[in-house]
């Protein structure tokens, strides 16, 4: 994975920290596969990955795109 950087000020990510006004590491970093973003936050859901989610767990109240990945998978 390559090293990232966030800038604690406007959130933006870049591999280069002199692209950012107030850089700091990113400890570990996620890339979207729907949109390309790195985000720190592993539940990160855009507008694509919105559109695709077709189940909700009855048990948890998760989403998914699949119901393999739901123990009590109900249709959207």
């Amino acid at each position: 994975m390559a090293e990232l950087h966030t800038c604690k000020t406007c959130g933006k990510v870049a591999k280069d920290q002199g692209h950012l006004c107030d850089p700091v590491k990113l400890t570990k970093a996620y890339t979207c596969e729907d949109c390309g973003v790195s985000s720190t936050d592993a539940k990160h859901i855009c507008k694509p990955m919105l559109g695709k989610l077709k189940y909700t767990c009855e048990g948890c109240g998760r989403v998914a795109i699949s119901s393999d990945r739901l123990c009590k998978p109900k249709e959207i």
